[in-house]
């Protein structure tokens, strides 16, 4: 890996690295590390990530996802000694993201004007999205555990990659980035089974805490929040990055925010924002 430390910071990455390494997760090892010109040697997860084989193969995707969805578990479980050491996902970062699409994609790339109205509305969108995250038990966070950062690998799947910005956050959060992708979508009753079942699989101690019904809201209400981060970084990928490919998946990001419109009156606001006036512009809807 070649990160110059100008441009980035590498400790976060050799440090988590050493936390999944303890754990006896399936993540590149850091074989030698000279932070002070950014260059680490790791091992090697081969070629070939989830979303290629699922694309190719969706056959494959009861396997596949066993294999993360026990992977997650281990990281939850394992990572417990771990977590206190990983930065907070609190309230100033939760908001944050959330900006990014108010700013980014409404913003800056469509060009959208906030009534007073439309901003309160959003705001009070936000404070159910944040309140929703922080009131979940807190785990160790891989925060960006998709299909493009799983490798398929022939002993001990999935390899796990780009684990650098790991936090302390919401139970949900990590399965939410995994059953409902940016990348590739699965019906919604399957993506219900794959969540009750690692409800299910979860210590039984927290079943006390949370029942099924509060686990699904956390899911479902975490994907929000993702979601509409997500779509913020594509668009500011373009604008920023000069990285336009990143645009077309925003249809398929924000159609999970527009599932879910009818089934939470508070999440009204929103669905509407993104049905009726996000989405046209992208030359589709939900």
């Amino acid at each position: 890996m070649d990160a110059p430390p100008q441009q980035e910071d590498s400790l976060p990455f050799l440090r988590v690295a050493g936390y999944l390494e303890a754990m006896q997760l399936n993540a590149p090892r850091v074989i030698e590390a000279d932070l002070d010109e950014g260059f680490l040697l790791l091992t090697d997860l081969g070629t070939r990530p989830y979303l290629d084989e699922l694309l190719e193969d969706r056959e494959r995707a009861p396997a596949l996802y066993g294999d993360a969805l026990g992977a997650l578990a281990r990281l939850q479980a394992r990572g417990a000694a771990y977590q206190s050491s990983l930065p907070p996902y609190d309230e100033t970062l939760l908001r944050f993201e959330l900006s990014l699409f108010h700013d980014w994609l409404c913003m800056r790339h469509l060009g959208f004007v906030w009534a007073d109205d439309d901003e309160q509305a959003w705001q009070r969108c936000c404070d159910l999205l944040v309140a929703n995250a922080l009131d979940q038990p807190q785990v160790f966070v891989h925060r960006d555990y998709h299909s493009r950062n799983l490798m398929v690998t022939e002993v001990d799947n999935p390899g796990i990659l780009d684990f650098q910005d790991a936090v302390e956050g919401p139970l949900t959060y990590d399965l939410v980035s995994l059953l409902k992708d940016c990348y590739v979508r699965w019906p919604s009753e399957q993506v219900r089974a794959w969540a009750l079942d690692y409800y299910h699989e979860l210590d039984a101690s927290l079943h006390g805490r949370v029942d099924e019904p509060a686990f699904m809201r956390y899911f479902e209400l975490m994907g929000v929040q993702r979601h509409l981060k997500a779509a913020g970084i594509f668009a500011r990928l373009n604008h920023r990055d000069g990285k336009p490919r990143y645009l077309d998946d925003i249809p398929r990001t924000l159609s999970y925010v527009v599932e879910l419109g009818s089934k939470y009156e508070e999440l009204a606001f929103l669905a509407e924002l993104v049905a009726a006036r996000v989405l046209p512009a992208f030359g589709g809807d939900a």
